[in-house]
């Protein structure tokens, strides 16, 4: 339970997000963690859902080796590179049409559900590593991938679409007046599902949950340690900070992380504070929030795709009734109502998602439940 309820709360740091995205398009920046000029709110609200895509693509590789515990190897690979071309599916149609409203697309966003499609497509090859070496690849891939943030290559170069996969956002140019756009590079996020099959075993049916408890405390805590300590140095694995005029956005400069591709700094945290999370659900799973959180993480593809077409609805009416905020989009003034927002729509989401996780759950016999 306590895995699905962290993905459940996942979701809901996610909706934060979302809602943010789409009453904020009249207000957007260049950057809504840039130290010097985000406003305090905005900032914060956007650094609740950093936790986001780390916590679940690990969950990801986590779920992957529970899975094969009553599998071959063979099976879990051949499940992972379905599922994961599935995802890759949906995030060019059905994920790409609920953020545009648009069909054919003339942009295709490779985004964090295209990103974890292809992480489980790498992960189908690298399950069958001895355990050791998918916790070293994990760890050389998380730690050191910074030093190739130099590697710029040109769209004049053989190698410029598959490195702007792994490692460089950018745009490609697809002919016919496509384009795709790699919000998501891939690279430290094999590294980051890798790490999530290979703790696996801590949470095997023979392990001792009270063991399994203080494993994820410690380790929580001790990525926020080195983090703390790796981000004072000021010399690896993001851009540096900066004292700025206010301690407030000296602060904000120190957790202002790298997302896309994630940095060594912003993964840090966001699994420290994923596992210690994880670890204090696996304490109080009696605890009444633990199964409503465990309903929205047992369908969580389900959750994804209303919630986005939702809120698509909801700004579309906006826009017809009350018309362009600025220019040709609709928006609110401030962040505070986008909590407002949050806060109206976690029970009409809630209780879909309840009945879809519900039906997954008795209705084995149906094949493609499982993918949602």
């Amino acid at each position: 339970m306590a895995i699905d309820a962290l993905r459940g709360l996942v979701m809901l740091f996610m909706l934060v997000d979302h809602v943010r995205e789409t009453w904020f398009l009249h207000m957007q920046v260049t950057d809504p963690v840039d130290a010097h000029t985000a406003d305090p709110a905005l900032f914060f609200t956007r650094l609740l859902s950093t936790f986001c895509a780390p916590a679940f693509i690990a969950l990801t590789g986590l779920s992957a080796w529970l899975y094969g515990q009553s599998r071959s190897k063979a099976e879990v690979s051949s499940f992972l590179i379905k599922r994961g071309l599935f995802l890759i599916f949906l995030e060019l149609t059905f994920v790409g049409f609920a953020w545009t409203a648009k069909f054919p697309p003339s942009t295709f966003w490779l985004q964090v559900i295209w990103a974890i499609g292809i992480c489980m497509i790498a992960l189908a090859a690298l399950i069958h590593l001895p355990r050791g070496i998918q916790i070293g690849v994990g760890l050389a891939i998380v730690c050191l991938h910074n030093l190739l943030d130099g590697i710029v290559l040109t769209p004049d170069s053989p190698w410029f679409a598959t490195w702007a996969v792994l490692h460089q956002r950018a745009i490609i140019e697809l002919g016919g007046g496509m384009i795709a756009k790699t919000t998501y590079p891939v690279l430290p996020w094999i590294g980051v599902i890798l790490l999530g099959y290979a703790m696996g075993p801590w949470f095997g049916k023979q392990a001792d949950p009270a063991a399994r408890v203080r494993r994820m405390a410690l380790l929580g805590a001790g990525l926020l340690a080195g983090f703390v300590l790796l981000r004072f140095a000021n010399v690896y694995g993001d851009k540096p900070w900066f004292h700025a005029e206010t301690p407030l956005r000296t602060v904000m400069s120190f957790l202002a992380l790298t997302k896309y591709p994630p940095s060594l700094l912003f993964l840090m945290p966001t699994l420290g504070f994923g596992a210690l999370m994880l670890a204090l659900f696996e304490k109080f799973q009696q605890h009444w929030t633990m199964p409503r959180l465990a309903m929205l993480g047992g369908a969580p593809m389900f959750y994804y795709l209303l919630h986005l077409y939702v809120l698509k609805a909801l700004y579309l009416i906006a826009l017809a009734v009350y018309g362009p905020t600025k220019g040709t989009v609709f928006g609110v003034d401030n962040v505070s109502t986008v909590w407002i927002w949050v806060a109206l729509l976690i029970v009409p989401l809630y209780l879909p998602t309840r009945w879809f996780a519900r039906l997954k759950q008795q209705r084995k016999d149906i094949w493609w439940l499982k993918y949602l």
